[in-house]
């Protein structure tokens, strides 16, 4: 390849949809995250593995606004930019839906949906937009959910994964960022869960998924990042890697890193 050739290759290089260079983060005498290179691109879904305390939810927290990193930068589309807030990351398009769900069971369906945008006529809630605008959110995401005024207490745990995962789509994110969707779901539900994912990612938008359910990464994945202790220390396409291979990255046997016996 000349010169030229070079140059044209590297001007089609993609630019990531959002960028982290040497990310750091302390709390108190604790190196949580250790200077993290971390590039994602639209309509992928990239896997986020790793012991206990290996630094997942402290890097996908800087990346979504709640925590402000101490060293390093972030891009999105080529830009830098610095999040202070969740709100901050939102206005880039960037949601996570945590763990907790941070659903509200005494409420219904369409009301977790519109939480805090509630649609208003006058001084009152409107709730036919709540509900004609819940419906269409679900249809475009192919979730079921027969009856939309049903509390989300009385929902499965696939449905209520589901519903969170719909209110953070219903934002038109270009990053969404979900910390373990299908942990204490049976099989059926778990099933669900990730085919959503994959229309999530069928639309463009860039997923970054955190799981200890290694065997889900294998069905919506295109790349599994590995952290260690804080730092990053593998970075595999889904087709070159399997569980053997992960399960020795992330107990610290496949990177060199000490692990344990």
């Amino acid at each position: 390849m000349n010169a030229n050739q070079t140059q044209g290759a590297a001007a089609a290089a993609p630019i990531p949809r959002i960028a982290l260079s040497g990310i750091k983060k302390r709390f108190g005498s604790v190196e949580a995250i250790r200077g993290v290179d971390l590039a994602l691109y639209p309509g992928e879904c990239v896997g986020l593995v790793g012991d206990n305390a290996a630094g997942k939810s402290t890097l996908t927290k800087i990346i979504s606004g709640t925590y402000v990193p101490d060293e390093g930068t972030i891009s999105i589309n080529g830009e830098p930019v610095r999040f202070a807030t969740p709100a901050d990351a939102r206005k880039h398009h960037i949601e996570m839906v945590y763990q907790d769900l941070s659903l509200c069971d005494t409420i219904d369906v369409a009301g977790n949906l519109y939480l805090g945008r509630e649609p208003m006529n006058g001084i009152f809630l409107d709730r036919k937009a709540m509900r004609d605008g819940a419906r269409a959110m679900l249809e475009r995401l192919e979730i079921k959910i027969p009856n939309l005024d049903a509390l989300v207490a009385q929902l499965s745990g696939g449905q209520r994964q589901s519903i969170a995962i719909a209110r953070a789509a219903a934002f038109d994110p270009q990053v969404l960022i979900m910390d373990e969707p299908t942990s204490a779901l049976a099989v059926k539900e778990v099933e669900a869960v990730l085919d959503l994912i994959n229309r999530v990612k069928a639309k463009g938008v860039t997923v970054v998924l955190i799981t200890h359910r290694l065997q889900d990464l294998f069905n919506v994945c295109d790349r599994i990042t590995v952290m260690y202790e804080g730092l990053k220390v593998a970075e595999r396409k889904i087709a070159d890697t399997d569980l053997t291979d992960l399960v020795s990255l992330i107990v610290g046997k496949g990177h060199g890193m000490g692990g344990h016996a």
